[in-house]
């Protein structure tokens, strides 16, 4: 079965280990249309820091009366259930929900078909992934891919419609998460890549040789 019939949950935050995650994103993408799409604010954990507040627009003023992150487990561990998570470049996105919650509930484990998991991952990795595909890109950053995909348009109809007013721009959690769902499902209309399964997907999503031969399963192509 190919990667794109599988429900994938592209997952975005806005937050660090010091401060606790401030606004989560999470777009779910199947058969390349956006399923689903979630975000809230969240309280902090720690101090947020000015220098990041200039780049998120987060303070601890806008934050206070939020709920915390941590309430949000049955949704993450129900996200997970139902297929991987991705993220661009999601060291970050591993590393945060794991601060939260070291572990999920038992899951499928979609690198390895018939296993199960408590894990987050394996992650499917949009930055890992446009640099193996994609190596005469210049730059990996959302918005230099968004850019050079000439998938603009694209993701600004998306964030019309999912996103808050005042959420629609990088560094908002939903509108990174959507950009993210962009790139995911532009590699769908390759036909080289639209025939990976799911297992390969994910080892091709890290790009430590030793991890991707032990995610691999069967030929790439």
């Amino acid at each position: 079965m190919s990667w794109s019939e599988q429900p994938i949950h592209f997952v975005d935050f806005e937050g660090s280990l010091g401060s606790g995650i401030l606004e989560f994103g999470a777009v779910t993408l199947q058969r390349g249309e956006v399923t689903a799409a979630r975000t809230r604010l969240c309280r902090p954990t720690g101090r947020i820091r000015s220098e990041d507040t200039a780049v998120h627009g987060l303070d601890q003023t806008t934050l206070h009366a939020a709920a915390p992150f941590a309430e949000e487990f049955d949704y993450f561990a129900g996200l997970r259930a139902t297929g991987p998570l991705a993220a661009h470049f999601a060291g970050a996105e591993n590393s945060l929900i794991k601060s939260v919650w070291p572990y999920g509930r038992a899951a499928p484990d979609f690198a390895r078909p018939g296993a199960g998991s408590q894990e987050w991952g394996p992650w499917i990795d949009t930055g890992a992934l446009y640099r193996q595909f994609y190596p005469q890109f210049l730059g990996y950053g959302l918005s230099e891919l968004i850019a050079a995909g000439g998938l603009h348009a694209e993701l600004e109809a998306l964030a019309g419609r999912h996103c808050p007013e005042d959420r629609r721009r990088y560094h908002a959690a939903l509108y990174d998460a959507l950009a993210g769902a962009v790139l995911l499902r532009s590699l769908a209309r390759e036909p080289g890549l639209a025939q990976l399964t799911v297992p390969q997907l994910l080892a091709f999503s890290t790009l430590d040789g030793g991890k991707r031969d032990a995610l691999q399963q069967g030929s790439l192509f």
